[in-house]
C-alpha cells in the first residue's frame, strides 16, 4: 500500500532552519511528481512546493527564495529545506502523491 511518512518537523526560532523528509513507498517513485503542502489552524491546506519527475520545481509565492524542494530517487524520498523561517510558516506540513497524503509533521516557528 502507499505510504508517505514525513519527518523533521519541530520547534524553531524565527530565522532558523528545518529540513523535512518524506519517505515514500508502495508506488513508482521515480516517475511521480511529489508535493509539500501545509495547513495552519483554521486555514485551508495550501501547496508549498512541488517537484516533477524531471526535477522541475514550483513554489508558493510566500516561500520562494526561502524553501527548496528536492528529491532522491535512490532513496524514494522528497525533502523540503526551509530557511529563514517565519512565525507565519507555523503549520502541519504534509507530503502528497496523487490523491495520497502523509500524516503530517508539525512545524512551529517562534518569534
Amino acid at each position: 500500500q502507499v505510504q508517505l511518512v514525513e519527518s523533521g518537523g519541530g520547534l524553531v526560532q524565527a530565522g532558523g532552519t528545518l529540513r523535512l523528509s518524506c519517505a515514500a513507498s508502495g508506488f513508482m517513485f521515480r516517475p511521480s511528481a511529489m508535493g509539500w503542502y501545509r495547513q495552519a489552524p483554521g486555514k485551508q491546506r495550501d501547496m508549498v512546493a512541488r517537484i516533477s519527475s524531471g526535477f522541475n520545481t514550483d513554489y508558493a509565492d510566500s516561500v520562494k527564495g526561502r524553501f527548496t524542494i528536492s528529491r532522491d530517487n535512490a532513496k524514494n524520498t522528497v525533502y523540503l529545506q526551509m530557511n529563514s523561517l517565519k512565525p507565519e510558516d507555523t503549520a502541519v506540513y504534509y507530503c502528497r502523491w496523487s490523491v495520497y497524503w502523509g500524516r503530517g509533521t508539525q512545524v512551529t516557528v517562534s518569534s
